[in-house]
């Protein structure tokens, strides 16, 4: 008898455990029939780091989304992206992003943009949103701005704390590695410490684009040997402002 009521109360705890892993889980299969508002780029060149800490910040906001890896974009059309309402791509190396994706499936990318899709570039990602210099198979959702790095990397320097000046909520010391500086293009929300734009907003044809070339959505794991004056909690807390915006198209504080 005890035994049996061992084995009932093991059976309820693994049911409890997992309806609580069900109900924190926001991912939906890219084969389910239902589709999500956000599209998550998980493929060849994207950080897995970035990734997760992006999928974090969209389970802590109740946002459903799908991942896609550089294969299912490159099945997918462009009337299929265009049935999300909002493109995430994450950090990691832009370049092997692009060499990934066939020329046809860059295209439409951006011709989903321009017909209503909205996308949200982080570092690499903001890179590959332009017109990138460094292979012929950016998105250039910019009107034909290139964008470069922000100047740290000339001094040799490749990640590090840098204080963000945001237009809304003053300065948040963000985590920043190799991302761009965002000349050209786009209002500016947010700047570097020598002025340059860290994260702009515009439209491209009919979408929302925002780019940023810090990562708000670190996770305070990232920060060792660095120091910081503004919690991880308050940048994560603006990595969902981000992408709040980028999905409602809404026009974020700007200079």
């Amino acid at each position: 008898m005890k035994e049996s009521r061992l084995i009932a109360s093991i059976a309820l705890i693994a049911l409890a455990v997992t309806s609580c892993k069900n109900a924190g889980e926001t991912a939906i299969p890219l084969t389910s029939t239902m589709v999500p508002p956000i599209l998550l780029f998980n493929g060849t060149g994207a950080s897995p780091n970035d990734v997760t800490a992006v999928e974090i910040i969209l389970n802590e906001h109740h946002l459903n989304y799908s991942t896609a890896d550089s294969s299912q974009m490159n099945d997918m059309s462009e009337s299929q992206l265009r049935a999300y309402r909002l493109l995430i791509v994450p950090g990691g190396n832009f370049v092997i992003m692009g060499n990934s994706l066939k020329s046809s499936t860059t295209a439409n990318i951006h011709n989903a943009v321009e017909s209503g899709l909205n996308y949200l570039g982080i570092c690499a990602g903001a890179i590959l949103g332009g017109d990138t210099i460094y292979h012929d198979n950016g998105l250039n959702l910019t009107n034909g701005v290139r964008f470069e790095f922000y100047a740290d990397v000339n001094r040799g320097i490749h990640k590090a704390a840098a204080p963000i000046a945001d237009a809304g909520l003053g300065t948040l010391d963000q985590y920043w590695e190799d991302g761009p500086q965002l000349t050209g293009w786009g209002a500016v929300v947010a700047k570097y410490p020598d002025g340059t734009p860290a994260i702009v907003e515009g439209m491209s044809g009919k979408g929302w684009v925002i780019l940023s070339g810090v990562h708000p959505e670190a996770p305070s794991s990232w920060r060792r040997g660095m120091t910081f004056t503004t919690p991880a909690s308050d940048d994560n807390a603006y990595a969902g402002t981000l992408i709040r915006a980028a999905l409602d198209r809404r026009w974020l504080p700007h200079y």
